[in-house]
């Protein structure tokens, strides 16, 4: 008997349907598995066995080939156990319920209970988008999965259970409990609060302009100034995502496997903080059956390089692409993926390889040709991309030792989300998400100014040898300055602001 089961195989960040066929034929017991699987799913017709049999149902004892449909697609992962599982009982009469219109994934164990898989999220999303009636899924998976409106959830906890079901002998209830996806009103508990940090209110300034447009970051300063501090303050401040925004990060999360079992929506910013020695694909992403590297964890979100000098040259060059285009591109023998990457860069620091160039309370002990070769380690096409540039002086005792606090995350916060809602009714309509995205005709539209402006940003480039590309960037710092200070046209002092945040000295 032939017999047919729908599944589905995540390739990046989407999902591709497959056909389990199963065809039981007369002859000598055996059992094929074709269609380019993995080793993971090369290894799924011992864990099917077992679980079938300690099921307590009959694994068949005939000629069975077993094929994955369309062959030409790679088979990677252990998701197949429970389609092939169905598909072996079907064809051996065992079950006898019509699944053509439903969709299978699970991993089994040797007793037959139903693990959990990864990538969820787009599975129920490539079910809902070929109208598939109803999804059965591991059961620790179904509150994902009922993040996907439109289509019936089956939690299923082992294969007897669902054997049972598919036979209408004891029918597995749907799965009732669905998530808000309005973000909700909770916040979570921030690592470091801006009332916290003591001094540094330019740089606090900074911070809340970055936050405000999503721009990039750049802090040099010697060591213990606070630089990590800062930047670890900086999701206090961030505003909230949006129910779109969280489906996106939510849908990585579950790509990469990291979504939390209690928390199935991502509903706050991503804050990534990579070591300088991780590898190639590890930051951007790859690996032979590529997958979402920190670039991509970070989307929506903060990626955070402290020691940004120690980080690869090559790893360093790969974030230029990124930060222009917002995604990133993985091409392999087997064909290319895109992974979203719309993140915020925040970097941190040293001015020399002892820390000290430049400051009031210490010697610095490099020679200046030390100084110039560990500065040059980044690139002037990557610091060229980097909206905001800011130096981070030592802290002084007499602030230390000040014991009233400084302003509140959620002070700022509050004005980050008024100047994030102007670019919201903005762009509405676009893919535009804040003032860093703007294109050259964005820029054009929203970002004109005075005679008087205009006579500054001359003397601004000549002065600093700007670059078209910081041209715009300073543009766009000075629409979000504008847009915290409530001001519907861009103005001198928005622009004065701006034009500061850049490097006096272009590598």
């Amino acid at each position: 008997m032939l017999a047919r089961v729908m599944t589905c195989a995540v390739i990046g960040l989407e999902g591709t349907l497959v056909e389990v066929e199963v065809d039981a034929a007369q002859g000598m017991p055996s059992l094929s598995l074709v269609g380019l699987p993995d080793t993971a799913v090369q290894e799924s017709r011992d864990r099917v066995r077992s679980a079938i049999r300690n099921s307590g149902c009959r694994f068949p004892g005939s000629r069975v080939t077993i094929n994955l449909a369309p062959a030409d697609l790679r088979k990677e992962g252990p998701a197949y156990d429970l389609p092939i599982a169905i598909g072996l009982l079907i064809a051996s009469e065992q079950v006898i319920g019509d699944v053509s219109d439903s969709l299978f994934v699970g991993e089994l164990s040797l007793d037959g209970s139903v693990r959990h898989v990864s990538g969820i999220l787009p599975i129920a999303s490539l079910a809902r988008k070929h109208g598939i009636a109803r999804l059965y899924v591991p059961q620790e998976d179904a509150l994902e999965a009922s993040l996907i409106d439109g289509i019936e959830i089956i939690p299923v906890d082992s294969l007897l259970s669902l054997v049972n079901h598919l036979n209408n002998m004891i029918p597995i209830p749907p799965y009732q409990q669905k998530i808000s996806d309005d973000g909700g009103d909770e916040l979570p508990t921030y690592a470091v609060d801006m009332a916290e940090i003591k001094g540094q209110e330019h740089v606090k300034r900074a911070l809340e302009v970055a936050a405000a447009g999503g721009h990039n970051v750049l802090m040099v300063g010697p060591p213990g100034a606070g630089k990590t501090l800062m930047a670890r303050s900086l999701p206090s401040i961030l505003p909230k995502m949006t129910p779109d925004e969280a489906l996106d990060v939510t849908r990585i999360y579950s790509v990469a496997d990291l979504l939390p079992k209690d928390t199935p929506l991502i509903r706050h910013r991503p804050f990534r903080a990579p070591h300088h020695t991780i590898s190639h694909a590890g930051l951007v992403g790859g690996g032979r059956w590529p997958r979402p590297g920190e670039i991509s964890l970070a989307h929506r979100g903060v990626l955070f390089l402290d020691e940004l000098p120690e980080f690869g040259t090559r790893n360093l060059e790969s974030l230029r692409q990124p930060l222009e285009d917002k995604i990133v591109t993985i091409s392999r023998a087997q064909g290319t993926l895109t992974f979203p990457a719309n993140f915020m860069l925040v970097a941190a620091m040293n001015p020399c390889p002892c820390g000290y160039f430049g400051d009031e309370t210490h010697a610095c002990t490099c020679s200046m040709t030390m100084v110039s070769k560990y500065q040059k380690r980044i690139s002037g096409p990557l610091l060229d991309r980097i909206d905001i540039h800011i130096d981070v002086p030592s802290v002084e005792y007499e602030k230390l030792a000040d014991t009233r606090m400084g302003e509140p995350s959620a002070h700022i916060r509050a004005r980050v989300e008024r100047a994030r809602a102007l670019q919201r009714a903005r762009f509405e309509g676009t893919d535009i998400a804040n003032n860093a995205s703007m294109g050259p005709a964005e820029v054009r539209q929203y970002c004109t100014v005075d005679e008087a402006g205009r006579s500054l940003l001359k003397a601004a480039m000549k002065q600093l040898g700007m670059s078209a590309r910081a041209y715009h960037r300073i543009l766009k710092l000075a629409r979000t300055i504008a847009d915290l200070a409530g001001s519907q046209v861009i103005q001198t002092p928005h622009l004065a602001e701006a034009i500061q945040y850049r490097p006096r000295q272009q590598d």
